[in-house]
């Protein structure tokens, strides 16, 4: 009974999408009444926070004749991670995609049009049509509330790796939340190339969800990495991994539009710039549902195997060539630049904004390779992480450099070179010490050295001209980048380990950190066993640490569950490989990885720092829409 309510609502979400389509295309071509188009946006919001909790109500229930909960639903499962299970595999997630979704809808078309700029009906429809499609994918194709028959007793409970970790419960809504925000700058860049009116894009309208999805972006993939870090075992935290780069595509490109819209403030002929990246940042995530979604990539992160493969691919190559076509046929509708000087802030950030728009061309063209030389000559090739860090890293260098920049620099002025002089100097200071000491590599000492000149930067900015909140908060968004990458190069540069077969007493020395195994016990558990290995830690970290071996029989899974012990310089991070059956021994890898916790730290301080910059925005910026009540007309020059 349950999951054909399920379906019905799911059902009932379909045609108010339909009818959230066609009803504000009406608004969009006559100019009428948006009243009930309206009231269909809010249905189809309705009808998937219903879906939504109809699946909650059978996975808390443990209600196993709905197949979604007879395959990630089990009754050893606890109460939170039975809640997050509503995410944990394919079809339920793209439930959760419907609901952010539906809920972007409900606040962009329940705007008033002054607030929203007259090309609001146009991208209500667009938002309407992707909602069409990912209600009819679900509904068809991904429907977690089919039957399955004979019902089991109990089930698997999601895999194992999603219930090691709280994150589990915050980490996919912010990411989604991120991606599917992108979906309004999208439409609107949509709107405004199918009005043939790209100079009444609301600039405000597109900056603030692209700022906003950009802060749930950021702290979602910091959340991830550290998730990642915490449970994997494997002793990193981004692997250039073909899910993890769908994440980071988006970001850059979002990054980038960012930049632009800051710079063309007083350069009009930017704005079909402006338009093309709105609207590659959500290309770029449909991209990544496919990655995700389609079983194409093998990875720890994606979804597994699903016939939704063809349908997402489908549908972007569809919007590929819908968006390619506009912005062919409008683009001689761009003013004429009015060029600013080389070394002023607007020329810096645009600068800034082209590189990270190559280093997204650099990563999606690894990430996509393997598939393209599969589907021509048949079999997959595999690009490895040392592509990416020879390719991506040092263009990303680059932008820390340009970044640095900035702060110091005057809006439409040329740069005075004397104020590069102290950041300069601390930056070279940095590598030369660095480079006496140890010997981190090329890219590592690069990373040291524009850090401190990024920090030193802002810092002498800051001092100069301290500014509102709003500037603080940019400052200390930019501050941690510059962190971040400190962390990055610190941990990947200095980073040890070693892995040894243990018999109780004896110990393996890594990085000033030595590991005596004391103990091998293994333990029963409801849900399946686990060995727990107890380490005693000597040298500089002292203490215990207690890894662990979990085997999940449900799904015939073992996980590796990693101890970490962190500290000012960094963690010590133990994980156990194996165990002997008659517990006298197990085999160990322990890590020292330094400064790992920059990483942490510097993507906390991007995404509050920009956080407060988005919601202390003065309102006297907002760009004037004219005539925001009436609607343009398809076509009008």
């Amino acid at each position: 009974m349950t999951g054909q309510i399920g379906g019905i609502v799911l059902g009932a979400g379909l045609v108010a999408a339909v009818a959230t389509a066609l009803l504000w295309s009406r608004v969009a071509l006559l100019g009428v009444s948006a009243r009930p188009a309206r009231a269909a946006t809010w249905a189809t919001l309705a009808m998937a926070v219903l879906a939504c909790a109809v699946l909650e109500v059978a996975l808390v229930g443990h209600d196993f004749s709905i197949r979604y909960v007879a395959e990630n639903g089990g009754r050893d499962v606890p109460l939170y991670y039975t809640v997050t299970s509503l995410w944990a595999a394919l079809d339920g997630s793209l439930l959760l995609w419907l609901l952010v979704l539906a809920g972007c809808a409900v606040v962009v078309g329940g705007r008033r049009p002054e607030r929203s700029g007259p090309l609001q009906p146009y991208a209500m429809a667009v938002i309407g049509v992707v909602a069409v499609f990912f209600f009819a994918l679900t509904y068809f194709a991904a429907n977690p509330f089919t039957a399955v028959s004979p019902v089991p007793a109990d089930g698997p409970g999601p895999n194992p790796l999603l219930r090691e970790h709280p994150a589990m419960g915050v980490h996919p809504p912010l990411l989604y939340a991120g991606y599917i925000g992108l979906v309004v700058p999208f439409a609107y860049g949509v709107a405004a190339l199918l009005a043939g009116r790209t100079d009444r894009l609301s600039v405000t309208v597109v900056r603030r969800w692209t700022l906003v999805s950009w802060v749930l972006l950021t702290g979602g993939i910091t959340l991830g990495a550290w998730w990642s870090y915490a449970v994997l075992g494997w002793g990193g935290y981004w692997a250039w991994d073909p899910v993890e780069n769908a994440s980071l595509l988006p970001w850059l490109t979002a990054t980038a539009l960012l930049h632009t819209l800051l710079a063309g403030r007083r350069t009009p002929a930017l704005r079909s710039w402006t338009i093309a990246l709105a609207c590659s940042s959500f290309l770029l995530v449909l991209v990544g549902t496919f990655l995700t979604r389609s079983g194409a990539v093998a990875s720890v992160h994606a979804f597994t195997a699903s016939p939704l493969g063809p349908m997402l691919l489908g549908f972007v190559l569809l919007s590929v060539a819908v968006v390619l076509g506009l912005l062919v046929s409008r683009s001689g509708t761009a003013a004429a630049a009015n060029p600013s000087p080389l070394l002023a802030r607007e020329s810096v950030m645009l600068g800034n904004a082209v590189l990270m728009v190559a280093v997204a061309a650099i990563v999606l063209t690894g990430t996509l390779f393997p598939l393209l030389v599969q589907a021509v000559q048949g079999h997959r090739a595999a690009v490895g992480p040392g592509y990416f860090n020879r390719a991506a890293v040092p263009v990303a260098l680059v932008v820390l450099l340009l970044m640095g920049l900035a702060p110091l620099l005057r809006p439409g002025r040329a740069a005075d070179l004397r104020d590069l002089r102290v950041p300069a100097f601390a930056g070279l200071a940095v590598a030369a010490v660095i480079g006496m000491l140890s010997r981190p590599g090329v890219l590592a000492l690069a990373a040291f050295a524009l850090g401190a000149y990024v920090l030193t930067g802002l810092a002498q900015s800051l001092v100069r001209r301290r500014g509102d909140l709003r500037r603080w908060g940019w400052m200390t968004a930019h501050a941690g980048i510059a962190v971040v990458a400190v962390g990055v190069a610190a941990s990947s540069a200095y980073t040890v380990s070693s892995e040894r077969q243990l018999r109780a007493g004896e110990s393996i020395t890594v990085g000033g950190v030595t590991a005596r195994l004391e103990t091998v016990d293994r333990l029963g558990a409801a849900n399946g066993m686990r060995v727990r290995v107890r380490l005693a830690l000597g040298g500089d970290a002292g203490g215990t640490s207690e890894p662990q071996l979990r085997y999940y029989p449900a799904r015939d899974l073992t996980v590796s569950v990693p101890a970490i012990r962190s500290g000012v310089t960094g963690d010590v991070y133990a994980t156990v490989l194996g165990a002997a059956p008659d517990g006298t021994g197990a085999t160990v890898r322990l890590a020292v990885n330094p400064l790992v916790w920059l990483v942490w730290l510097g993507g906390g301080m991007t995404a509050l720092g920009a956080l407060t910059a988005a919601v202390r925005a003065p309102s006297r910026r907002r760009s004037p829409s004219p005539s925001p009540e009436t609607p343009v007309p398809v076509g009008a020059a």
